[in-house]
């Protein structure tokens, strides 16, 4: 079948290449955090787990909101230093978690920042990059992103514990303003 008389014909059913999770990122069955995630299916889960390499220049890593495989900047995995890989993998993970627990993944009504997915993920991210021996001058130049401008950037530190509240004076008083 001919698509728009153009005389062209485009096949809409791509093949995706999905490789397997624990090809590339072994040991992660064994870190607690991940553990934490899931469990008694830990191994399972990872062993299932697929991921998508793509190679634009830009972006990191995103979990698929249709089937929960992750996708990957094959740019990001070789140039990035180690630490900041190890906790976007975790990042994932946490979003692997929510997708198998039917829980959104994106809220395009709200900021990315706003995002309660986001905003667990971070959470469970700024915990184990403390764990791991980070200073939360490393965590706040982590969640750096180009996608969030700096007020976003302070806001969503702020909200991980890594800057302090806002104070606000009212008449002799300061009280804090998250």
């Amino acid at each position: 079948m001919l698509e728009s008389g153009l005389g062209v014909r485009i096949e809409r059913d791509a093949p995706v290449r999905l490789l397997p999770f624990e090809r590339f990122f072994r040991g992660f069955d064994q870190v607690a955090a991940v553990r934490r995630l899931f469990g008694r299916q830990t191994a399972r889960v990872l062993r299932n787990l697929k991921v998508e390499f793509f190679s634009a220049r830009f972006g990191y890593m995103g979990t698929s909101d249709v089937d929960g495989h992750l996708l990957v900047s094959s740019h990001h995995l070789k140039g990035s230093d180690f630490r900041t890989v190890y906790l976007d993998v975790v990042h994932e993970l946490c979003h692997v978690r929510q997708f198998r627990r039917g829980q959104p993944l994106f809220y395009p009504k709200l900021n990315y920042v706003d995002a309660p997915s986001e905003i667990e993920a971070y959470k469970f991210t700024v915990l184990e990059g403390r764990r791991i021996g980070m200073s939360d001058r490393e965590l706040i130049d982590y969640l750096k992103v180009e996608w969030i401008d700096a007020k976003d950037h302070r806001r969503l530190a702020r909200r991980m514990g890594l800057i302090a509240a806002k104070r606000k004076r009212v008449g002799r008083r300061a009280r804090r303003v998250r």
